[in-house]
């Protein structure tokens, strides 16, 4: 028996205290965003091409229009974000950075709050970067940022047989000990900027060359609480190089990076509202 005041699991209940804090982080982000140079959008809850944008596709929430063709509720905002303003708006408009506050929905009645920010053709991550820590200062937050390249996983499954992406997902770093490379040890131990020129040295080519862009994106943040995690790798299907997380006692508050949607390398990430309210709330 469903009574009458329960509301599905993974719902989103937000009264006094805390639908005030959600108002007042939506408001900070706002502000930050368009002192930058950044409008809003407000994407619609139905899509046609979800499955773009997420690695399992069995997180979709389906049903179908009128014509009988398939539909799901928005579970990420980027790919119909930079869709959008490209192929329906692009004559309209030429501004190229966009922010929206808005949920989306996985299977079966999950919903999460998001502040998302796409800059458009921008291949920087650098800025982007500063603007979620500016928001999570505002906030007064100071939780670590992690910085990692996607591309560096991929490279390894390709040079150790015994290795693939599922090592890196569930971070199976006994494995990886497990074959004995001088230079792949190090870059597993590998967490602070002064440490990358050692395995830069030492490393192959094509690893120290992702390790390079690494190096230059760390160069460049203005915050302190940083760790570098060439090991980690992303499930969403876009992310391709550059990626970053921002977490504190295993709750990620932001994450975004470098993208491709139509050829079209973007950077991007979303800070999520309701972590934020409970950090916050607790405080």
């Amino acid at each position: 028996m469903i009574l009458e005041h329960e509301i599905p699991q993974g719902s989103k209940l937000y009264f006094g205290d805390s639908a005030r804090l959600k108002r007042q982080i939506e408001g900070v982000a706002s502000d930050v965003l368009y002192q930058n140079g950044f409008e809003e959008i407000v994407t619609p809850l139905f899509s046609y091409h979800q499955h773009h944008s997420i690695a399992d596709e069995k997180e979709l929430i389906r049903i179908n229009d009128e014509k009988n063709h398939n539909i799901s509720l928005r579970a990420d905002s980027t790919v119909d974000v930079v869709r959008l303003i490209q192929k329906r708006l692009g004559r309209n408009t030429a501004q190229k950075k966009w922010f929206y506050i808005q949920p989306v929905f996985t299977y079966p009645t999950n919903e999460q709050y998001q502040v998302g920010v796409e800059s458009i053709g921008d291949e920087d991550l650098t800025n982007v970067i500063n603007l979620a820590v500016e928001i999570l200062h505002k906030l007064e937050l100071r939780p670590l940022l992690q910085i990692s390249n996607i591309k560096i996983p991929q490279l390894l499954v390709t040079m150790f047989d015994e290795l693939n992406l599922d090592d890196f997902r569930h971070i199976n770093i006994d494995k990886m000990l497990s074959l004995d490379v001088d230079w792949l040890k190090k870059l597993v131990y590998l967490q602070h900027i002064e440490q990358l020129d050692e395995v830069i040295a030492i490393a192959p080519q094509s690893i120290s060359i992702e390790l390079q862009k690494l190096k230059k994106l760390a160069r460049g943040i203005k915050y302190d609480n940083l760790v570098i995690a060439p090991m980690y790798y992303a499930k969403m299907l876009y992310y391709h190089e550059l990626f970053f997380r921002i977490i504190e006692n295993n709750e990620v508050y932001a994450r975004g990076g470098e993208y491709k949607v139509d050829e079209q390398t973007s950077v991007g990430f979303a800070i999520y509202t309701d972590e934020l309210i409970e950090k916050i709330g607790k405080r």
